[in-house]
């Protein structure tokens, strides 16, 4: 099956009409609706990896060897995967964790676009889009009534982003990604001069001057929401095990890479490990654009991939070994996902020895009730075209189906719809247009 003209057409359409601005509005008292579809349930928590400007599917996930192909790749085939070992030697090793899909295609090929199209799961230039959370921030609305009163996080953690990261949409603060920077001497701010008695004495004190202010006022939710920042941010002070799930050891550091990737990843563990009130976590890993000296040795994709390569296979194992909640792993309940926005083009290097931004390219997937050595889908010998999408929705994969399948491993009907959003149209969580979004069930059977 090959991409034909009238469906990337359809797509682009898709991702450039119906614009409009819209403003933000607190989530509250929502009416919900769903088809009632049946979920796969597999997983407890996400951790999502946004591999930022692209990376080249034909160099990694979906390896196409030619004359182009560095030897040093040193190109080697495990169970249905063929693989760079030279280039991703740790991750060559977890191999039997990881399962890619290689039907993927994006519907544009500009980066903050398709960047925020992926975290949001639809166009961001749709009506939709314009209001829409980032999937973090459903998983957190859809998971906050089973927090516990001793579980301190945020349910959406992000790490590593800088900032650039989809926000909570429409939805009230309490559902924000809470962006941190992974540091070895953790977080700022957990603690007060004055004390924690005197420090609790003032903020009771606080809340009770400005409740009066908040509801109603004629600043709208703007200050329920500053409300919802502070009470998240108090939650987490003087709490010892949250210090302790953002701080890590040199040693510790050194083995995932010491880089904010890996750093990250190590963070992610510590969070999870911790039962701490967070089911989702993005990472960002910039620097995947290369339009030129790709091969550069010491940099282009060997930089890139020496940051990822100890980072996500010591991920995958150190989940792997520790216990979960319901007598599996940490790996066993805790879905991973890598994918940039788009890939590269393939075949031969381009004038400035880099490969431009192109429409096909993989997702990978491990943990989380997927089955590890998988291969779905198949692209021509090439990697032009998508010649088997190799799943039940018998066409190349989207981003609106990775979430739909975020979504149903969690136990989430990604079909639902809250009918509280500012534009009165309903909103839905993966959008049915242009095809309906499905979730990937092949990964877990």
């Amino acid at each position: 099956m090959r991409i034909d003209r009238r469906t990337l057409l359809k797509s682009a359409l898709a991702g450039v009409t119906g614009y409009f601005a819209a403003p933000l509005e607190t989530l509250a008292g929502a009416t919900v609706t769903s088809q009632g579809l049946p979920t796969l349930s597999t997983a407890r928590n996400v951790i999502f990896l946004l591999m930022r400007g692209a990376p080249s599917q034909v160099d990694t996930f979906d390896l196409k060897v030619g004359s182009w192909t560095p030897e040093d790749f040193s190109p080697t085939t495990v169970g249905a995967m063929d693989f760079p070992e030279g280039l991703l030697p740790n991750l060559t090793q977890q191999l039997d964790k990881i399962s890619v899909v290689r039907s993927m295609q994006s519907t544009a090929l500009v980066h903050p676009l398709l960047q925020q199209w992926t975290q949001i799961a639809r166009s961001p230039t749709s009506a939709t889009g314009t209001i829409a959370p980032n999937i973090g921030s459903i998983v957190a609305l859809e998971t906050e009534s089973g927090r516990r009163s001793d579980q301190p996080l945020p349910g959406f953690v992000s790490l590593n982003t800088g900032g650039r990261i989809a926000k909570q949409g429409y939805f009230g603060g309490i559902y924000a990604p809470f962006d941190a920077v992974a540091d070895a001497d953790g977080l700022e701010g957990l603690s007060n001069p004055v004390g924690e008695g005197l420090f609790s004495a003032r903020y009771d004190m606080l809340q009770l001057l400005d409740a009066r202010n908040r509801q109603p006022s004629r600043y709208g939710d703007a200050l329920e929401e500053m409300h919802d920042f502070y009470s998240s941010a108090r939650r987490m002070m003087y709490e010892p095990e949250v210090q302790a799930a953002f701080e890590f050891t040199a040693s510790d550091s050194e083995r995932y890479g010491d880089t904010d990737v890996g750093n990250s990843c190590i963070v992610a563990r510590n969070i999870l490990a911790g039962d701490l009130g967070t089911h989702y976590i993005q990472i960002n890993s910039s620097g995947w654009d290369h339009h030129q000296d790709i091969y550069l040795d010491g940099a282009g994709i060997y930089e890139r991939c020496a940051e990822l390569d100890p980072a996500l296979s010591n991920l995958l194992s150190d989940l792997a070994s520790m216990p979960g909640t319901a007598g599996q792993t940490l790996l066993d309940e805790t879905l991973i996902i890598a994918k940039g926005e788009f890939g590269r083009t393939v075949g031969d290097l381009t004038s400035q020895s880099g490969r431009d931004h192109y429409f096909v390219h993989f997702t990978m997937f491990a943990g989380g009730g997927t089955v590890g050595g998988r291969v779905i889908g198949k692209t021509t010998p090439d990697g032009r075209f998508v010649e088997d999408p190799g799943w039940s929705g018998n066409r190349p994969a989207t981003a609106e189906d990775v979430a739909a399948t975020i979504y149903s491993a969690l136990g989430i009907d990604h079909t639902t719809v809250l009918n509280d959003d500012p534009l009165g149209r309903g909103f839905r969580y993966t959008p049915d247009t242009p095809w309906e979004s499905t979730p990937i069930v092949e990964l877990f059977e």
